[in-house]
C-alpha cells in the first residue's frame, strides 16, 4: 500500500491517507485576528472539509475528533459551530480537551481521523 501526503512541507503534512484511512494534522484557524471561538471553530471546519476532499473523503466519513481548546468555558461556543456542521446521521467518536496550544491566537485545534470513500462513492 502507498503512503499518500498532502500539502507537505519540511515538518509535516496538512494529510495522509494510507489505504483506507486518512489522517489529518491538527488543524487551527489560519486568520486569528479579532475572531472568538465560534469563528475559529467554523475555518478549521471549512479546512477540514477541504482536507477530507483532497484525501477522498468527506465529514460523513469520519471515525475520530480530538479538539483542543485553549479554555474549556468556550466549550458551548466551540459545539455551536460543531453541531451546526457535524454530519448528524454519521457522528464521529470524539473528545474535547482543554490544551495550551502553539501560540495565545489560537484558542481551537482540531484532528480528525476519517475514513476514504470507496471506489464509485458508495457509503
Amino acid at each position: 500500500m502507498t503512503i499518500e501526503r498532502f500539502e507537505s512541507g519540511p515538518r509535516m503534512s496538512q494529510a495522509v491517507a494510507y489505504g483506507d484511512t486518512v489522517y489529518l494534522a491538527g488543524q487551527v484557524a489560519a486568520d486569528t485576528v479579532g475572531t472568538g471561538v465560534t469563528a475559529q471553530t467554523q475555518a478549521i471546519l471549512s479546512e477540514i472539509d477541504r482536507l477530507l476532499a483532497a484525501a477522498g473523503s468527506d465529514k460523513s466519513r469520519i471515525l475520530a475528533a480530538t479538539i483542543y481548546l485553549a479554555d474549556m468555558g468556550t466549550f458551548a461556543e466551540m459545539n455551536a459551530a460543531w453541531d451546526a456542521w457535524v454530519d448528524r446521521g454519521n457522528p464521529p467518536a470524539s473528545a474535547t480537551v482543554e490544551a495550551k496550544l502553539a501560540g495565545p491566537q489560537y484558542l481551537v485545534e482540531i484532528v480528525v481521523t476519517a475514513a476514504r470513500a470507496p471506489a464509485g462513492g458508495a457509503r
